[in-house]
């Protein structure tokens, strides 16, 4: 029988094209993780089918079968259905968009997501990080802020075929760029590297405005190189700051786990005068994240303090 609250559950957040999917579904190996599936996205009223992928994952033969056929992903249709605008808002969703009607239908549905052992539902989300609202509809969800170069997040939006910067950013979906950023797209002669630097830095301040307002222990930051070098001690970190049990089993899948760290493709695939202006667009964040640019010592520098786009934090 469904249950009618979520305990604790697990938002992996992170600016899109940062690993997140692969994350995802590494975590939700473990045996204690509920997720949602393509079922939930094909029947976004029909919770009871996600529900009983959850009771027969680890089941032998069809377990793995499910596992294949029905990965954890974002699954937007599902969102879309039960949360107008929540997949694809103009600015970061806050604690001040949330409705109350809203906030307990979102609740009651993914309330009936887990099931069996897996009681702990896990689920990302690309973009914006959201933090706030979900905050609100949840208050005793975790999160985790997964985040990656810039640089290689900023050369892989270009090798999308989703990426709506092409059309520019009066429809690019990310809302209307300051006059800063206005003016250094211009200076730039409206290049389309710089365009995606300045989305993920739009991005990267949202994090660092929603996350003022989680407690440490609301919140924790994972870096994809620090998981593609080490897997196995990232995860436990992971596992502790969730309050997931261990469990041979996951940490065996884990430790087989290949994760590729493709960061350096950005210098093949970008002309030396992009990597040049790329580089100058995200200076001051990479400094801050503590990535090392050509020539430069990392040296971490603070966040932003105060939101940028015309919107309370």
């Amino acid at each position: 029988m469904a249950g009618t609250t979520v305990d604790r559950p697990i938002f992996i957040v992170g600016s899109g094209r940062c690993g997140s999917t692969l994350f995802h579904q590494a975590l939700s190996y473990h045996p204690q993780v509920a997720f949602l599936t393509e079922a939930c996205a094909r029947h976004p009223a029909s919770a009871w089918q996600n529900r009983m992928i959850m009771r027969l994952l680890d089941a032998p033969l069809v377990g793995r079968y499910l596992r294949r056929r029905f990965p954890a992903n974002e699954h937007w249709a599902f969102w879309n259905w039960h949360c107008r605008g929540f997949s694809r808002p103009c600015r970061d969703l806050l604690a001040d968009d949330v409705r109350p009607n809203e906030a307990a239908h979102i609740q009651a549905v993914l309330a009936g997501i887990p099931a069996g052992r897996r009681r702990r539902l896990a689920i990302k989300f690309t973009g914006w990080p959201r933090i706030g609202f979900l905050a609100g509809v949840f208050p005793d969800a975790k999160f985790i802020h997964l985040l990656r170069d810039g640089r290689a997040v900023v050369n892989s939006l270009l090798n999308v075929d989703f990426w709506q910067g092409w059309v520019g950013p009066e429809s690019w979906g990310w809302g209307k760029l300051t006059g800063p950023e206005e003016e250094e797209w211009r200076i730039s002669g409206k290049s389309f590297v710089v365009l995606a630097a300045i989305q993920w830095k739009r991005h990267m301040d949202a994090f660092e405005i929603a996350k003022t307002r989680l407690t440490p222990e609301q919140c924790l930051e994972l870096k994809y190189e620090n998981f593609a070098r080490a897997p196995v001690s990232e995860m436990e970190r992971v596992l502790e700051f969730c309050e997931l049990e261990a469990d041979g089993n996951f940490n065996a899948k884990i430790a087989a786990l290949a994760v590729d760290n493709r960061n350096s493709k950005w210098r093949d695939q970008l002309t030396r005068p992009q990597q040049l202006l790329l580089e100058d667009s995200l200076r001051d964040h990479l400094r801050r994240y503590q990535y090392e640019l050509d020539g430069e010592q990392p040296t971490p520098l603070d966040p932003p303090c105060c939101p940028a786009y015309g919107h309370r934090a």
